[in-house]
This record gives structure tokens, C-alpha cells and sequence, in this order.
């Protein structure tokens, strides 16, 4: 084996409800100009089979499996519903040296999306949720009109099993994890994400909307590499 230097960690971005790997595409040049090895993951609950709708618990699998491809250390970027998954693979690997919380939620053990957000989960046939019809307000906030609509063109389904099964394991419990609020956060507000983000080791903010990827991926970047460094 060549004799690779891994005390630097792999970032692996782990993206939340309705998007994939592609709501990266601004962040990962910016992380890669800054000397970080990047992975992404796509989580099988978005896009979801009409019938055969995967949940949170193969997400963590997927997770789990890139995890373990991964060479050395890893800090794990999760976004939004990405954190619950990422929280559930996490206790299983043995190279997460980080857990950073991207207005994303940081759950209890026995905690899922669903009871977290108030409300019963709507129930039908597909198994599925179609995205926010008002993603421009509640995800893109603060997005230019051209990337908002580059990412809204892009949204699939998203299982509703991903937001009811709830998390069997708390790494951050065991990992030193970090939280990075955005302050302008439509679908996540700014006091939710803080209540969440007291179970942290420290926080930082962000002037941004939901989707600071898309609308400030520069200073995403650095307050990232200062949530791993930190």
C-alpha cells in the first residue's frame, strides 16, 4: 500500500430530503481549492419507487457502505433530513472523526423527521411526498433565480418511511460533532435549528437561506473546513 498521509479527513457531503449529490455541485470546487478530498453519496429515500419506497434505515446502509470505502478519517456534512441518517451510520463506523450538522437535524435516540416537525405524515398509495410547491421560498431562499431554478428542476419524491423511522443510535454522542445554522432558514428556522444544535460542541451561522450550498458556497466552504479544524 502507498504510504498516503489520512490525518486530514475526507469530507463526505450528505445531502437532505428531495435533492442528491447534484446540490453539491457549487461546494465541492470550492472544498477541493482548498486541498479537501470530497465524496458524495445519493440516499435512495429521494427518488423513491412508486411502492417500494426506501427509508431512513437504507439510507444509513448507503452511508454506511460509502463510509467504509473511505480510506482514513472522514467528517461527515449532513444537511438537513441528511442528519438523521448520517447520525444512525455514524455509530457504526469507526473513521467518522467529525460530525458537522448543516441546518440539519440532530435527533434523539427514538427521535424520526416526523415527530420532530409536528403533524401526522400524510399516507397514500406512493409511499412518496412530492416536494414543497413553494421550494423557491422554503429551499432557495437567498438563491439566484437561475440556480433556484436549476435545483428545482432536479427535485424528485422522497419516501415518507424516511421520515417515520426513527433513530436507533446517537454517534454524536461518541463523535465530536459541530453545527452550522443558517440564520435566513425558511424551512428550518433559526430557533429550531439552535434548540438542536445545543447538543453540539460548538456553532457557527450563516446569513444564508436553507440552501446556503447554492447561495454562499465560498463561505460554506471555509466555516466547514473551521468546524472540522476546530
Amino acid at each position: 500500500m502507498s504510504a498516503h498521509n489520512y490525518s486530514q479527513p475526507t469530507i463526505l457531503l450528505v445531502h437532505g430530503a428531495w435533492h442528491g449529490a447534484w446540490c453539491w455541485d457549487k461546494l465541492v470546487p470550492e472544498l477541493k481549492a482548498r486541498g479537501w478530498a470530497v465524496a458524495t453519496v445519493d440516499l435512495p429515500s429521494a427518488s423513491a419507487e412508486a411502492g417500494q419506497p426506501a427509508g431512513m434505515y437504507d439510507d444509513a446502509r448507503v452511508i454506511r457502505q460509502k463510509l467504509a470505502a473511505i480510506p482514513g478519517p472522514v467528517a461527515v456534512v449532513a444537511h438537513s433530513y441528511g442528519g438523521i441518517p448520517a447520525t444512525e451510520a455514524a455509530a457504526d463506523a469507526d473513521n467518522v472523526s467529525r460530525l458537522i450538522y448543516l441546518a440539519a437535524f440532530q435527533l434523539e435516540e427514538g427521535d424520526s423527521l416526523g415527530n420532530q416537525s409536528g403533524g401526522a405524515l400524510p399516507v397514500g398509495d406512493t409511499g412518496t411526498l412530492p416536494p414543497n410547491a413553494e421550494h423557491r421560498e422554503y429551499f432557495y431562499n437567498g438563491v439566484t433565480d437561475e440556480d433556484a431554478a436549476w435545483a428545482a428542476d432536479r427535485l424528485v419524491a422522497q419516501s415518507i418511511k424516511s421520515f417515520s423511522e426513527p433513530l436507533t443510535a446517537t454517534s454524536w454522542k461518541n463523535v465530536e460533532s459541530r453545527y452550522i445554522a443558517c440564520e435566513l432558514d425558511n424551512a428550518l428556522p433559526l430557533a429550531f435549528q439552535q434548540g438542536m444544535a445545543a447538543r453540539s460542541g460548538k456553532t457557527y451561522q450563516l446569513p444564508s437561506g436553507h440552501s446556503a450550498f447554492l447561495s454562499m458556497p465560498s463561505e460554506l466552504a471555509e466555516t466547514i473546513a473551521l468546524a472540522i479544524l476546530d
